[in-house]
């Protein structure tokens, strides 16, 4: 290995701006330039060479663009003009009012943020996801406050070999070329905190990045402070190493991350866990409270659980972090004994089943187990996770399973072409941007003359093409390709061919060759001479998904086949750019995973706030989306078999052929395809206000945040006596709980029951001196199955009506509205929760049949 020369010591160089140009740097710091097209704009317009070299980075361009092209800009009036309106926007948005008295303070842990395409933090959706979280919450000024991990090489980037296999490099990234600075504390000094693991301490250094009006605070281990590469590489790369590093990062994510919060004198009153990777932040909130408030196991965890958040993005088992008991012992016992917590009290948090030695250390499990406030991704999905989840509350039916559901949104200033975006300034409100979940406003899109729109299309489909075109061609040149196949590329797809696209994670779940099941028929509409199609494709795969990458050199050699070879294009290495443009430019946006797998999926709804149709299998966003979505759906609301890759195969080639292409001829070369373009009207008006983060985060905020906020609110009030209270009374009511027991369930209904008519419930319960307050009596009403089970179930609280001896009698009635057989049980249950939703796991019940 060649001599590497060290340096002696370093220092930062700045690019000597012209006084005109000061504040150059300050804007480029903060990433409102990110989706506000006015100030990125300034950049671009700087040296548009260079802004697209350096992948849309303003502190590279700035550290690289020479001195002479500064001083011209400087003296351009244009661009002064340009630069004050970017200040200008930038300093209006900032503007904030003090934040509201009494208003949540949320701290947002995620193990991945995608904010930029030159920032590699993140590695797909979940990352998106919780970029567009922190700046949805900047546009709507709440109180948020971001934690995550800051990766020193990117998560991948795929490049493919001659044969169509995908190859991985992780370049490096530099923080300093990045618009990310370290964090200080009130005398300058740069942030670091500390965890302890089996091999020793590790600091943690702690860098800030501006998003809007939100701090986003990410971790980083790769520093002087330490000497062992192990503690290093921590957080060397998103998802990569062995079960060790994974639990090493999580640790310094959930633990660390609320060390640095401390030390930033940042106080949440709600703590967001976005998926399992953060949630040992539950256990470091449990061990601060028994050493400040003095809290004892039980009171310290009654007390953190009601303002802990938890969102699960998973729709399978696969997807959940699991760690060996041993694993956690290792890492944790020293913990535990200086905190005072006996192992086994942690070991619980993590399991379903403390009977079964050989059950792994769930992180999901964790997460649920200290959360109050769960919620799935999708209506679909909370019933998926609700049956993933049950044995956690074994004792409750399937749909009282207390997860609830917020269907994610997307940050649409983020997403919404700069087109498209000129002319809602013409047509919509010229307060649009702030209005984006006003449903009323978005019905001015219908009065957009149809031809402009269609332009726009048009438009941004040429800019797609010549994307494509050269991003293609420069990884050929890379790959060392042979002349024929680089002119190939640089005349693939044509803008006037109607175009399907499909850009996801290469996960087989996704079904990406489902397309190509039937080649020949494919063939036929691909080269149809009066109505062809053009399809273009984009993905990673895991890497250690071998079939993942096998379905990539499936569609790479397809696409090299000479009959389809200019209408059938798979762009490698697929980020936020690619996926901007795409989803911008295709005319369709296809999507056909197993259903129920998907938890969400949120490019098609940037597609549709774009104007592009959605071909979609009813899973995830777009099973609640369908009938309004001008778009089509492939399959039924059935639950996915493998027969239905077959009918779902034949579903899209027919919808294609008889319906799609068709109509998106119909127009001919001049005349615009009135219907298709009333159905991308339709889906922009309907999608954009409904599918918004902004909506996601009202309904976070009403749903989850405000009341996780009065809870913490509450429950700390006075030295945490509730709290205490809590944990000492649900110890008396488990202490006398078995002897709990009915004693007489009234006749209730007839055997016949016309619908209308009032069903009188009447209950006699033994309460073993709790009193009728301390317990929550339910009659669950539902229809009975062809095997006898109750489904379709609602409940009815029955109410203290007198006493009968010592026992209590508690009684309702219920107007019965089903008709056929209608059947009910009875139940009781400690009354420790006011919201169903917030039942803990594994809580006390008893029916009446026990």
């Amino acid at each position: 290995m060649p001599y590497q020369i060290q340096p002696t010591k370093e220092f930062l160089v700045r690019p000597a701006l012209p006084a005109a140009l000061s504040r150059l740097p300050e804007v480029a710091y903060n990433l409102l330039w990110s989706w506000d097209h006015t100030i990125r704009a300034l950049f671009r317009r700087l040296e548009p060479n260079l802004w697209k070299e350096y992948n849309h980075n303003p502190i590279q361009l700035l550290g690289r663009i020479s001195q002479g092209v500064l001083d011209k800009a400087a003296a351009d009036p244009r661009f002064l003009s340009l630069y004050r309106r970017a200040c200008e926007r930038n300093d209006a948005y900032l503007h904030t009012a003090p934040p509201a008295p009494n208003a949540p303070n949320i701290a947002y842990f995620s193990m991945e943020y995608g904010l930029l395409d030159c920032m590699q933090i993140y590695s797909g959706g979940l990352g998106i996801l919780s970029g567009d979280h922190l700046k949805a919450a900047s546009d709507s000024d709440f109180a948020l406050t971001g934690v995550g991990l800051l990766y020193q090489r990117g998560y991948l980037q795929q490049r493919l070999n001659p044969d169509g296999w995908q190859q991985e490099s992780t370049p490096l990234n530099d923080f300093y070329t990045l618009p990310i600075t370290p964090a200080v504390d009130e005398r300058g000094n740069e942030l670091l905190v500390d965890v302890d693991l089996p091999s020793g301490r590790v600091f943690v250094k702690v860098w800030c990045i501006k998003v809007g009006r939100v701090r986003l605070y990410v971790l980083d281990t790769n520093i002087p402070q330490n000497s062992s590469a192990e503690h290093r590489e921590i957080t060397d790369q998103l998802y990569g190493g062995d079960i060790h590093k994974r639990i090493r990062q999580e640790i310094v994510l959930g633990i660390g991350g609320l060390r640095a919060l401390k030390k930033l004198h940042i106080k949440p009153t709600v703590h967001h866990m976005n998926e399992g990777h953060s949630a040992f932040l539950a256990i470091e909130r449990i061990r601060v409270l028994m050493q400040e408030q003095r809290l004892t196991f039980p009171q310290a965890l009654e007390a953190t659980r009601v303002s802990n958040v938890f969102t699960t993005h998973t729709s399978v088992p696969a997807g959940i972090d699991l760690f060996d008991s041993s694993l956690v012992y290792d890492y944790f016992i020293g913990y535990c004994q200086a905190a005072g917590i006996e192992f086994n009290q942690l070991l619980e948090l993590g399991r379903k089943n403390m009977q079964d030695p050989t059950e792994r250390f769930s992180m999901a499990v964790l997460a649920l187990k200290t959360s109050a406030f769960r919620n799935a991704v999708s209506i679909l999905h909370r019933s998926v996770s609700q049956d993933m989840f049950q044995d956690l509350w074994p004792r409750l039916p399937v749909n009282e399973v207390p997860i609830t559901s917020i269907t994610n949104g997307v940050h649409a200033p983020s997403w919404v072409n700069g087109d498209l975006a000129s002319i809602y300034d013409q047509y919509l409100l010229p307060d649009w941007r702030d209005r984006l979940e006003d449903l009323k406003m978005w019905e001015q899109v219908h009065e957009i003359p149809s031809q402009e729109l269609w332009e726009m299309h048009r438009k941004r489909k040429r800019r797609m093409v010549a994307y494509v075109r050269e991003r293609s061609v420069a990884s050929a040149i890379q790959r060392k390709a042979s002349a024929a196949e680089i002119r190939r590329l640089s005349e693939v797809l044509d803008p006037e061919v109607f175009t399907i696209g499909f850009a996801r994670r290469f996960a087989t779940y996704k079904r990406a060759t489902l397309l190509f099941r039937d080649v020949a028929r494919l063939k036929r509409l691909i080269n149809n001479p009066k109505m062809p199609l053009q399809i273009v494709i984009a993905g990673k795969a895991h890497p250690k998904d071998h079939p993942g990458k096998g379905l990539i050199r499936e569609i790479v050699t397809l696409s090299r086949d000479p009959e389809i070879s200019k209408r059938l294009i798979f762009v490698e290495d697929y980020g936020i750019q690619v996926a901007r443009e795409l989803i911008q430019g295709v005319d369709l946006w296809l999507n056909n995973p197993r259903r129920g797998e998907e938890a969400c999926g949120t490019s098609g709804m940037k597609a549709s706030m774009n104007g592009i149709l959605n071909l979609s299998v009813l899973d995830g966003w777009f099973d609640e989306a369908y009938e309004i979505s001008g778009g089509w759906a492939i399959g039924e609301r059935l639950p996915y078999s493998e027969d239905q890759d077959e009918i779902h195969a034949s579903a899209i080639y027919s919808k294609l052929e008889n319906e799609i292409v068709p109509m998106f001829y119909a127009g001919g070369e001049d005349e615009v395809p009135s219907e298709w373009i009333e159905r991308m009207k339709k889906c922009i008006a309907n999608i954009t206000p409904w599918f918004s983060c902004g909506r996601m985060l009202v309904e976070y905020m009403s749903e989850l945040y405000q009341p996780a906020h009065k809870l913490w609110i509450d429950i700390s009030a006075n030295g945490f006596e509730a709290a205490r209270k809590k944990a000492g009374w649900e110890e008396r009511v488990r202490h006398q709980w078995e002897r709990i027991r009915f004693l007489e369930l009234g006749d209730g209904a007839g055997d016949d029951v016309m619908s209308g008519s009032a069903i009188a419930f009447r209950a006699t319960v033994d309460l073993a001196g709790l009193e009728a307050s301390e317990v929550r009596v339910e009659a669950v009403i539902g229809q009975v199955g062809a095997t006898g089970e109750l489904q379709d179930t609602q409940t009815l609280t029955l109410v203290p009506v007198g006493k009968q001896g010592d026992a209590v009698v508690f009684a309702n009635e219920f107007i019965v509205q089903q008709t056929g057989r209608v059947g009910y049980s009875v139940r009781i249950s400690p009354n420790h929760f006011d919201n169903p939703l917030t039942r803990p796991c594994n809580a006390l019940l008893k029916w009446v049949s026990d």
